[in-house]
């Protein structure tokens, strides 16, 4: 049963959430379906931050429900973490994308849209505190650890911020669907290892909790 205080954090996220819903901060919302808002619970220990929604995600209205979150599911399973258990988020909350195809292209946030959108993953953020905090590609983690960091060299590695004391980034689920067929399966496992170092240390947190 939820304690009053994980009520609270449940609710404040809500008030959020909501408000999050009508944001006009920048011109994505005039391109955009709809805000897809961080899921998850309040109390959740760890903290998975995405880049932008996709198509999928932005005909959902939830993060990581696309092809890219199809394989972190995959991931989050043999890490033998549990979605349902963690806080998923990105830091832009409507789709960036261009006209192409059927569906359009998704294209990276740019700076202005990364700096519009910051005021709501700093209340999830904040509400949330989460001990660990995994990075899925450069613009998460640079906003997490700064523009200095670079995932080519710091990759895997923990680190820590002002945000959680537990941070890792590496490579977005999406970098691995786009890649040749002679490097899929490097970058596969490479992202498999790297989640599998977070629930390494979920476990632990965890066991150090009880």
């Amino acid at each position: 049963m939820a304690t009053e205080v994980e009520r609270d954090r449940d609710y404040a996220l809500g008030e959020v959430r909501r408000q999050a819903a009508g944001c006009q901060n920048c011109p994505l919302w005039e391109i955009g379906t709809q805000t897809v808002f961080g899921v998850g619970p309040a109390s959740a220990m760890l903290m998975l931050i995405g880049e932008a929604p996709g198509y999928q995600e932005d005909q959902q209205g939830m993060p990581f429900v696309g092809p890219a979150g199809r394989l972190l599911d995959d991931a989050l399973a043999q890490a033998g973490i549990d979605r349902e258990d963690i806080y998923v988020t990105n830091t832009v909350k409507h789709r960036p994308w261009v006209p192409g195809g059927r569906q359009g292209k998704n294209r990276p946030p740019k700076q202005n849209e990364i700096n519009a959108c910051r005021p709501w993953l700093e209340q999830e953020l904040a509400i949330v505190r989460p001990q660990i905090v995994g990075c899925l590609g450069a613009i998460a983690a640079k906003w997490i650890l700064g523009r200095d960091f670079k995932l080519s060299q710091q990759r895997g590695r923990w680190l820590s911020s002002d945000v959680a004391p537990h941070v890792l980034a590496t490579i977005h689920p999406s970098y691995v669907l786009i890649q040749p067929s002679d490097s899929r399966d490097r970058c596969r496992n490479t992202f498999f290892a790297d989640l599998r170092l977070i629930g390494q240390k979920l476990t632990e947190l965890e066991r150090r909790a009880a």
